[in-house]
């Protein structure tokens, strides 16, 4: 997987690619549940790689960030920014709590 860069985007087009990135996660993830609940579980766990996989390119493109600041290069603050930082940050929670409760179901059907 090629990792995200920050090189060339407008601190509007970052926020919009972690949005991006981490809202396709979401939605993955929220798909494995429905799979699982259908019986389809190879079809969930799928989805869960592949929302991780949106999911490290959002957190590619945070940590970035991160340094940037770091490094003493300011950050504009933004309310888009700020949405696009929840957006990352709830969808890490939804990961973290799908990743959970799949195994658990797993053993419950079993």
């Amino acid at each position: 997987m090629e990792k995200k860069t920050l090189e060339g985007l407008t601190e509007e087009q970052v926020s919009f690619q972690l949005i991006l990135h981490s809202g396709n996660a979401r939605s993955k993830l929220l798909q494995a549940l429905k799979q699982f609940r259908e019986g389809a579980e190879e079809e969930a766990f799928g989805l869960m790689k592949e929302a991780q996989e949106d999911l490290q390119d959002a957190h590619d493109i945070h940590f970035q960030l991160v340094q940037r600041e770091a490094g003493g290069e300011t950050t504009s603050f933004s309310l888009l920014l700020m949405h696009a930082e929840d957006h990352l940050m709830s969808t890490i929670t939804i990961k973290e709590l799908v990743g959970e409760l799949l195994p658990i179901f797993q053993s419950l059907k079993q």
